[in-house]
């Protein structure tokens, strides 16, 4: 007997497929078309092949822009992973204090990104802002607006500000799924709270660690609204990451080809390093 099949649900799915080809399908065609054309004018376009990717390959200005991409995306890594870490797993299980607790984690993931720019920039002046002039009043010599490092400092301060609390609301729904009956086991045997995070908690915290490495790689690969709104790419070039970059070339200089070319490369990164992401930590996960 044959199995009847019913194509009649795809045409539930046919919506959302047309939405995601109008939607990132046909602009990335679009993208693709002028990374290997050239223009004069008068939407008049001239075939160039990969000349844009060799200049832009061969530019010190993409690779500095994504070495320090990649030298934020780590700093992002090291810091927001273990810190979101160790909040979750001093909240409150039970009780009143959980629903507090998750309503102050997700209180920053609810601000607009040019808000949260906007609030650091504030925040950060020696003149009026609470962080500059507290520091300027201890006598350290604070200026994100003059000074490369108190810029960096600033931006990734703002960036753990502002995403920690998505990797601590992962890590804890991970833990909250553990059944009970594992740590009264565990407290049977005497196991100290290191043995219990390492062979409990941790084990049960692997999907959602990998989804948080995941999404704070990407997001802090492709971090944009937050640095341009503080600090502008400045001083100088040294937190223009390659997102600020491409829109000066796109907008700033109206080169279209180049920044079409830029952006697919852009895309090939994030897809490739995040594949090898996905690929190292599910290997690590299955070998354990």
């Amino acid at each position: 007997m044959e199995k009847t099949w019913n194509n009649k649900a795809w045409f539930m799915v046919l919506p959302v497929l047309l939405l995601v080809a109008f939607s990132a399908v046909i602009p990335l065609m679009t993208v693709v078309n002028y990374s290997v054309q050239d223009t004069f004018g008068n939407n008049v376009f001239f075939w160039n092949g990969s000349d844009w990717y060799t200049e832009i390959l061969g530019s010190d200005r993409f690779w500095l822009s994504m070495v320090r991409n990649l030298i934020f995306s780590a700093i992002i890594l090291v810091i927001e992973i273990p810190l979101g870490i160790f909040i979750a797993l001093n909240m409150p299980k039970k009780g009143w204090g959980v629903p507090v607790c998750l309503v102050l984690m997700a209180l920053p993931l609810l601000i607009p990104w040019n808000v949260v720019g906007t609030i650091w920039q504030v925040f950060g002046r020696i003149d009026i802002g609470l962080l500059g002039y507290t520091l300027s009043s201890l006598g350290i010599d604070y200026n994100y607006v003059n000074d490369p490092t108190d810029a960096w400092v600033t931006v990734i301060l703002m960036d753990v500000w502002h995403w920690t609390s998505l990797v601590v609301l992962l890590c804890y729904a991970g833990l909250v799924s553990i059944p009970d009956a594992y740590y009264q086991a565990a407290k049977i045997d005497g196991a100290s709270r290191w043995a219990i995070f390492r062979y409990i908690q941790l084990p049960k915290m692997n999907r959602v660690l990998l989804i948080a490495v995941l999404l704070r790689f990407m997001d802090s690969f492709m971090i944009y609204t937050e640095p341009f709104v503080v600090t502008g790419g400045g001083p100088g070039n040294s937190t223009t990451f390659m997102s600020i970059d491409l829109v000066k070339i796109a907008i700033g200089q109206f080169d279209l080809g180049p920044a079409a070319a830029m952006s697919i490369i852009y895309f090939l990164i994030v897809l490739l390093l995040s594949w090898v992401f996905y690929t190292v930590m599910t290997s690590v996960d299955a070998e354990h």
